[in-house]
């Protein structure tokens, strides 16, 4: 286990695991109590970015203490663009256009939902490595 946390790769891969775990407990909670995908989406953003700043910043890119409000000003504008793609594609698949997927899942809103949420989820692991190793995280501890 230690061997993977001090690989980057790797260990952003696990945390990335957890942080959608993390999404999708908060996502099905908030979706099952209210029936409401765009706001579940987002209070599941919200919370999955937070978890993702502090594990990013602590244990995948080992940052100094120093500077981690900037950085943490940086990954909130990296990662609200990506909420702002997973409400526009939740808004599309769900609400506007929710035959797509609905003629897969007999028009089940929950799988609906479930589909949408996969689907988003493997495009934003790979978006936000990218952003957060290029814009966010560039230095590293000795």
């Amino acid at each position: 286990m230690k061997k993977i946390l001090n690989h980057e790769v790797l260990s952003y891969l696990f945390f990335g695991v957890l942080t959608t775990v993390v999404y999708f407990v908060t996502r099905f909670v908030v979706f099952s109590l209210t029936k409401e995908s765009l706001f579940a989406a987002f209070v599941a953003n919200i919370t999955a970015i937070l978890f993702a700043f502090v594990t990013n910043d602590r244990f995948v890119f080992r940052q100094p203490r120093q500077g981690w409000t900037k950085r943490l000003v940086k990954f909130f504008i990296a990662r609200l663009s990506t909420l702002g793609i997973d409400l526009l594609l939740t808004y599309l698949l769900t609400k506007a256009f929710p035959g797509i997927i609905g003629q897969f899942v007999a028009h089940d809103p929950k799988k609906i939902d479930l589909v949408v949420s996969l689907i988003s989820q493997v495009f934003f692991v790979i978006l936000n490595y990218i952003l957060s190793k290029l814009l966010v995280f560039k230095d590293k501890t000795p």
